[in-house]
């Protein structure tokens, strides 16, 4: 089954969520998701508008750290989410970004997106056991004091690492490849989930947390998405998506093991970034490698790009922000040109 999905920055008036939301259900969207970067809104109250504004989509954050929000109350937010929709939510945790503004260094950043994901089933179950956990324990005899709406809420993983993949793998539904529109790279992480077999010391965890029987690993969607800038001219969206991508490209080239950049020029752009030059590091930029970062071009042009994607092994491909030369006429494009023609 293909997904295709749409991503929201929280830079808007309260109000104006639901009817963003709204407009992607009514273009066929599967999934909406809001990012939780660092100094933009908390993605909740977003979140929680859009349930209030569509009947069928599915909702979900991606991602939320849990150095800067605690899992009991990733935990909440999540359930009033999914309470509101109806059981359409979804949750995305990831390491986070950014951290060092607020003078947050994580101490064993795998053990701790491990046992707060562990942390968030525990307490959506309501389960009163004590648990126990190296960065993130529960005391026990309590736990969440409402009813939750749906306890299996499905998870996502941010990442690029295979540490992190393996140690959450039984904890997820599905990983996120971001800042990627690589098609290579998909083949990568496929590999990396068909050679994790289940160690019995993993088996024996996942048993005394009660998440299911040995050998019971929930299946793994790989999720892709990125920068995407769509027009009617395909020169202009490339143009806009170069200097949307500056800042994140270095990092994210670096974590790609598919793609080789010459070190000189990766060194430059990396520089460009650091000062904020937008202008110098898109120059530095050439179309093949923009389209290995960002969905950018005429709707034609993102349609076969998400078809490779597709061909390639995602099963939900995200298309990111701004979404057009101007955010109202990209959705417009996406939803009346892009879609229809990966719905044939």
């Amino acid at each position: 089954m293909r997904h295709l999905s749409i991503a929201f920055q929280t830079d808007k008036p309260l109000a104006a969520y639901g009817a963003l939301a709204a407009a992607a259900e009514g273009y066929g969207f599967d999934a909406v998701t809001v990012y939780n970067d660092m100094l933009y809104q908390p993605a909740w109250l977003p979140l929680l508008e859009m349930a209030r504004a569509t009947q069928q989509i599915t909702l979900g954050v991606a991602a939320v750290n849990p150095f800067t929000c605690h899992p009991v109350n990733i935990a909440g937010n999540i359930a009033l989410i999914d309470e509101a929709s109806n059981g359409r939510a979804y949750l995305g945790i990831a390491r986070g970004s950014w951290l060092d503004f607020v003078g947050v260094t994580p101490q064993r950043p795998v053990v701790a997106l491990r046992e707060a994901m562990t942390c968030v089933r525990h307490l959506l179950r309501r389960d009163l056991a004590p648990l126990p956990g190296e960065i993130f324990s529960l005391a026990g005899g309590d736990s969440l004091r409402w009813n939750i709406h749906r306890p299996d809420i499905p998870f996502l993983l941010g990442t690029w690492g295979e540490q992190t993949l393996r140690a959450c793998r039984d904890q997820i539904d599905a990983i996120k490849i971001g800042g990627s529109a690589n098609p290579d790279v998909i083949g990568h992480f496929r590999r990396m989930l068909a050679g994790q077999a289940e160690t019995p010391a993993a088996q024996r965890k996942r048993g005394a947390e009660g998440q299911g029987q040995k050998g019971a690993l929930r299946p793994v969607d790989i999720v892709i998405g990125a920068v995407s800038v769509v027009d009617e001219d395909g020169a202009a969206a490339r143009r806009l998506a170069r200097r949307e991508v500056a800042l994140y490209l270095p990092i994210v080239a670096e974590l790609d093991p598919t793609v080789s950049i010459d070190p000189n020029l990766l060194a430059r752009l990396k520089d460009a970034a650091a000062r904020y030059d937008f202008a110098a590091a898109a120059a530095l930029i050439s179309d093949d490698l923009l389209a290995r970062f960002a969905f950018a071009g005429t709707p034609a042009e993102l349609a076969a790009h998400a078809e490779a994607l597709f061909a390639a092994g995602a099963a939900r491909v995200e298309f990111g922000t701004p979404h057009g030369l101007t955010p109202e006429h990209g959705l417009r494009l996406l939803g009346e040109q892009v879609l229809p023609r990966l719905r044939q």
